[in-house]
């Protein structure tokens, strides 16, 4: 890895730690309404929608709130599509989306995947887009983090199970942070050169004298929503290497910088909600590393010459620069990759299909883990509250102790919950691999043979299982067979968690919270960090070595044999 490299990791990191404590102490006054003007605000708010800030639910009640929420979402983003030929602000004339890629579109968004087997600047209206996916951009980036939120709760409280509600919880998230600052990170995108406009596609005459046609539209407020709410879907095909949606290298830092925001943000918010900021900084120092390890892996792969161009004697002293954008280069282009997978985020600046073969593989195995390395709004941190019970568990057992954490033992009901959340993605991912290499269908949209096009299929049911939403490409999955499959693995691979979840959040507000004493294993320094690291590794990883094997593994050293 260069000193360049070095560098921007270094200084990206820096800038992160200054946003994210700042913005911890925002997001846990404007979720808990303590600012006077949004009291103000939100009591008439309160009134339509008939509930009270006091009144609290169990964990059933406010999952199935959250669930019916989603479903109305999913519904009126689908109608929307299948409507947008007859609807306004259509300029380019845009017919309706066919059924199986509208149902895998509103799946896609609703459960914060937006994987995207369309282009969107020739399939979706300034409507569809403005009033369908940049709302449900909102709408899923506010469930996962009331999800944290909940779970948080389930630490804090004392023999209650309560755990909120869930209508307030939405909409402060929505209103009271993400809405603030996605108006800011607009803005900002804008001033360094991002498209904002509702105007109909440009007609341009090109240098060699023919016309080609210039999509345009409100490209900015997209964009802003789709980092800070760690969605990823692009206004354009292209996504963030599209010039008019990531035109400089200033955008690209903000960018990077905004998919991180909330995750990181929400350790502390932790820390200070369970009232030991030790046991925030502790989380982030996990999630820290293990980012830090992955994000010079795959840039100083990338750094390093592809063996299957040198095998042909082309020149890649340089770096493998294929499908990456010169503006960028390649540490800011393999830095972003391992942002984008660390978080459920999806948005990419870098064609992942061409990265070198260990390259693309971190990717990948950011994803598998969980995504739990800083991960989706709320997601990544109630992925990592998960791997953080199941090692307090193991350490129990190791010591011969009923297991605690933070004052709250945990028992058979918690490890139930704790299975199910940690085992419902691999079971997707692989299972969901396994049905498209045996189908004739799914076998029809590889287009690479052997080992790449088998990385292909799997990245594809890995992202949308995990609900990251990036794709390797060179996998035709736009058909009614994958849109079908990968809808599955979205919807379950989301609401499959946050059940379990919310149940694990129930049982522990419903238990008293014990002194700390001399037993009690210490959850906020090295040791405590090691362990999770540990058991996020094992068990989260662990599923996956024998596809890994036979994907980008078999293909670095077919590669290097050449």
């Amino acid at each position: 890895m260069t000193s360049a490299g070095w560098l921007l990791l270094v200084v990206y990191l820096g800038a992160l730690l200054a946003i994210a404590l700042p913005l911890a102490r925002y997001i846990d006054a404007a979720l808990d309404g303590r600012f006077a003007l949004a009291r103000a605000i939100e009591a008439p708010l309160w009134r339509l929608l008939g509930t009270r800030a006091e009144v609290a639910m169990n964990w059933r009640g406010y999952a199935l709130g959250l669930l019916l929420f989603n479903a109305i979402g999913m519904l009126a983003l689908y109608a929307l599509q299948r409507l947008q030929g007859g609807l306004p602000l259509n300029p380019a004339g845009l017919g309706a989306v066919s059924p199986d890629s509208a149902l895998n579109t509103a799946v896609s968004f609703v459960t914060n995947t937006d994987w995207q087997g369309y282009a969107g600047e020739s399939t979706m209206s300034h409507l569809t887009q403005m009033l369908g996916l940049a709302v449900q951009n909102f709408l899923s980036a506010a469930s996962g983090i009331v999800v944290a939120i909940a779970l948080i709760r389930g630490f804090t409280q004392r023999s209650a199970p309560a755990i909120g509600n869930v209508w307030i919880d939405l909409a402060r998230a929505t209103l009271w942070l993400l809405l603030p600052l996605s108006v800011l990170a607009a803005l900002a995108f804008v001033a360094t050169g991002v498209v904002q406009n509702l105007a109909a596609p440009l007609d341009i005459a090109t240098l060699e004298g023919s016309r080609q046609s210039i999509a345009m539209g409100p490209v900015a407020s997209q964009l802003a929503i789709k980092m800070i709410g760690t969605n990823g879907g692009g206004f354009f095909n292209a996504n963030s290497a599209h010039p008019f949606e990531n035109p400089t290298a200033l955008a690209n830092f903000l960018q990077m910088l905004c998919i991180f925001a909330i995750p990181a943000a929400l350790c502390f918010v932790f820390g200070r909600r369970v009232g030991d900021a030790r046991q925030g900084w502790a989380l982030f120092a996990a999630m820290a590393l293990m980012f830090v390890v992955a994000a010079v892996a795959v840039m100083g792969w990338e750094q390093a010459p592809n063996a299957q161009f040198a095998a042909l004697g082309i020149d890649q002293s340089g770096g493998n620069l294929e499908g990456k954008e010169v503006r960028f280069g390649i540490a800011a282009s393999g830095l972003f990759a391992a942002i984008t997978t660390a978080a459920s985020c999806g948005a990419v600046n870098a064609m992942h299909d061409s990265f070198t073969a260990l390259g693309g593989a971190v990717p990948m195995v950011l994803m598998q883990l969980g995504e739990v390395v800083f991960g989706g709004a709320g997601a990544g941190l109630y992925g990592m509250l998960v791997f953080a019970l199941l090692a307090v568990f193991v350490a129990g057992l190791m010591i011969g102790r009923t297991p605690e954490y933070l004052g709250k033992k945990i028992e058979a009901q918690e490890m139930k919950m704790v299975s199910l959340a940690i085992l419902v993605t691999p079971l997707l991912a692989l299972g969901g691999t396994a049905v498209a290499l045996l189908a004739e269908a799914g076998r029809a949209g590889i287009l690479n043979p052997g080992a790449h096009g088998f990385s292909e299929v799997l990245y594809a049911l890995t992202s949308a299982a995990n609900n990251n939403g990036s794709a390797f490409a060179g996998l035709s999955a736009n058909t009614p067979f994958y849109n079908g499959l990968l809808a599955v693995a979205m919807a379950v691979g989301r609401f499959g968690v946050i059940v379990p979840v919310l149940a694990m959040a129930g049982s522990l507000a419903g238990k008293k919270r014990l002194a700390v004493t001399a037993g009690s294993l210490p959850t906020h320094g090295p040791l405590f960090v090691a362990l999770l690291i540990g058991v996020v590794l094992l068990v989260g990883l662990l599923n996956y070595v024998p596809a890994l094997a036979l994907g980008p593994v078999a293909e670095h050293f077919l590669g290097s044999a050449q």
